[in-house]
């Protein structure tokens, strides 16, 4: 069984923001897989799918960004998994370039608010995850406005090539060995 997470917040207002590229590749990734319609499960939207004979869930938490780890926790307890096996992360990252992807292993919340909640109550920091670049903000813009704002034009015409490339890693990530993975995904040039 896998659970693949896409961090982004509920609504609207949000639906086109710059901290919802893990929403995007969420449900990128449920067309890609054919996955049945989204219901309501673990304070999430969920999909679900087989691949190789084995389940996936697709999430997107409803809970909001800072909260998202109370939705994933659910999730995991609901399903019995161990995160470092069966646990995909997949969020926004300011500190890559717009368009570009980054595959790890593990690691910190790297100051991501989302991913802080997700590790504080997932128990662990050993598990995949798959990163968005959408860039550093103008100096005169706070990194709330930022990460709450549209992509330009140019910017997201990137960035939906990234989701693209990074539903293309999660799904590659079901049935290979995430290191394999890493090195397919991680070895491509950035989009520009």
């Amino acid at each position: 069984m896998k659970l693949v997470v896409g961090l982004g917040n509920p609504g609207k207002e949000y639906e086109k923001t710059r901290h919802n590229v893990g929403f995007w590749c969420i449900e990128k990734l449920q067309d890609k897989l054919g996955a049945g319609r989204p219901y309501k499960k673990w304070q999430a939207l969920v999909a679900d799918t087989k691949v190789g004979g084995e389940r996936v869930y697709l999430i997107r938490p409803q809970t909001y960004m800072n909260l998202s780890g109370q939705s994933v926790k659910e999730a995991i307890l609901a399903l019995g998994i161990e995160p470092v096996r069966d646990l995909i992360l997949i969020y926004d990252d300011m500190d890559m370039p717009v368009g570009s992807i980054r595959l790890r292993e593990k690691g910190s919340a790297g100051g991501h608010n989302g991913v802080k909640s997700v590790l504080q109550l997932a128990g662990s920091h050993e598990f995949p995850r798959i990163r968005i670049g959408i860039g550093r903000p103008p100096f005169d813009i706070t990194v709330v406005d930022y990460v709450l704002s549209t992509f330009s034009k140019n910017d997201r015409e990137q960035v939906m090539q990234a989701v693209e490339l990074a539903a293309e890693a999660a799904e590659a990530a079901l049935t290979q060995a995430f290191p394999i993975v890493m090195n397919k995904f991680n070895s491509r040039p950035s989009i520009s």
